[in-house]
């Protein structure tokens, strides 16, 4: 926390103390909502209600949005029915989805009760998306023109109903059926005269995303095309709503996330870590350490089967561990960088005679030069035999091409059947290289060493 943030909260702390309101309202209406929400994470609850009455109506909405859950319900479990209904009112409507699908059962039943018909029946048809998918994002107030409209009638249009839309900056023509025919910046209707047509001026290729299409993609075609915002439509291409970009960028942010506790085998949550329960992290954690316990246990199969080979040359045991770390590290480099090139779209299944090319060779590189510089160890400072030092080495450029053919292939597998990539990453594929490493180790011994 920063000095300046510490010094804010006793300042406030201290102004409620004295109960200096006016004082407060002052230092809190300067403030993003954004900010405030921060600062609001770090007092005491009890005082949140009190603050947060002391904000504008508009800016205690914002701040409302960007609100951890807990603290969202602990305030509307606080809120009179009037209060309730004056956040919800503020709310936009895909900000207002997500705090019902955020809420128990018994708060969202209040909420849709303080809500006016027409907000609850866009919250319900909104909920009715699967999840994850552009129409669970999207949000249905966007600004809609017709293609007959001239350059002034936009501007009437966009002044009458542009208040209470999330987005202005660009604006969507469609047709009497609502078909998507185009679009058009707010900058080209400014600077455009005034008796010319919306349809001339419009651009008529426009960028759009299906209300069933996952919310990565969207994600990633606002990413890729530069927008700050991508219509909807339905499957007879009416337009029904807009994802923009700030919710592009929680998306990508919670893919990311998603995609990183997968990769440490932990079954991905959406709470934050210090208010998530032990029990809970307990709960996401052990059905992964079970199963990669249990598949581990083919690794002691291994050893025991070769245990006489072990025994006659006791040696070899000392280096299974460096082998088998090895050739795990090898897989994570390579499943790594196909994952995030999978999930950014840099790599697709068609690609995987090239990926597996490319690999073959960095992996014959790396093993190469890991292998000299611990044959030269095993010579010079562990003292051992040079037989020994070859089958160690042999085994090492083996285990190290192995390990980064599977790791790049698996992740690619697993994204054509319809699998998460991330699932194949370091657990699974360290799992698999530690038993093939030592099936190659013992098999590399027996022919070299007559055991």
């Amino acid at each position: 926390m920063t000095e300046r943030k510490l010094d804010l909260i006793t300042t406030m702390t201290a102004l409620v103390e004295n109960k200096r309101y006016a004082t407060l309202r002052d230092i809190l209406v300067t403030m993003n909502a954004a900010d405030i929400a921060v600062l609001f994470s770090e007092l005491e609850q009890e005082v949140l209600p009190l603050l947060f009455r002391l904000l504008p109506k508009e800016l205690a909405a914002e701040t409302f949005v960007e609100m951890d859950s807990d603290a969202q319900e602990m305030l509307i479990l606080g809120f009179s029915d009037s209060e309730l209904k004056e956040v919800i009112d503020e709310l936009y409507i895909d900000d207002a989805v997500d705090l019902v699908e955020e809420m128990p059962a018994n708060v969202v039943k209040r909420i849709l009760k303080q809500a006016d018909p027409d907000t609850r029946k866009q919250i319900n048809e909104l909920l009715k998306y699967p999840e994850d998918s552009a129409g669970s994002i999207m949000t249905t107030e966007f600004v809609e023109l017709r293609p007959h409209f001239t350059v002034a009638d936009a501007i009437k249009s966009i002044r009458r109903s542009g208040i209470d839309k999330e987005t202005i900056n660009t604006c969507y023509v469609t047709q009497p059926d609502r078909k998507l025919c185009g679009q058009l910046s707010i900058r080209a209707i400014i600077l455009a005269e005034e008796d010319d047509m919306v349809s001339d001026i419009m651009e008529q290729n426009v960028i759009f995303v299906s209300t069933l299409d996952d919310q990565e993609t969207v994600a990633q075609r606002l990413q890729k095309y530069d927008l700050l915002s991508v219509p909807v439509v339905d499957g007879e291409g009416r337009l029904v709503g807009i994802v923009t970009i700030d919710d592009a960028v929680d998306v990508l942010q919670e893919e990311a996330t998603e995609d990183i506790e997968k990769m440490a085998a932990i079954t991905p949550s959406d709470r934050p870590y210090l208010k998530t329960s032990v029990l809970s992290i307990y709960l996401h954690r052990i059905p992964w350490l079970l199963l990669l316990m249990i598949s581990a246990t083919f690794t002691g199969i291994i050893i025991m089967r070769f245990e006489a080979a072990l025994a006659a040359q006791v040696t070899l045991t000392a280096f299974i561990p460096m082998l088998m770390d090895t050739g795990g590290n090898s897989g994570s480099q390579s499943s790594v960088t196909v994952i995030r090139g999978l999930a950014l779209q840099e790599i697709r299944f068609r690609d995987i005679l090239k990926v597996i090319f490319k690999e073959l060779r960095v992996s014959l590189l790396c093993g190469l030069t890991l292998a000299v510089a611990n044959f030269l160890k095993l010579l010079f400072l562990d003292k051992v035999g040079t037989q020994i030092a070859a089958v160690v080495c042999l085994t090492l450029v083996i285990t190290v091409i192995v390990a980064k053919l599977i790791g790049c292939t698996l992740p690619m597998l697993a994204k054509k059947i319809g699998f998460d990539p991330a699932v194949m990453a370091s657990p699974f594929i360290t799992t698999l290289v530690d038993a093939i490493s030592l099936l190659t180790y013992f098999q590399v011994a027996t022919l070299l060493l007559g055991i």
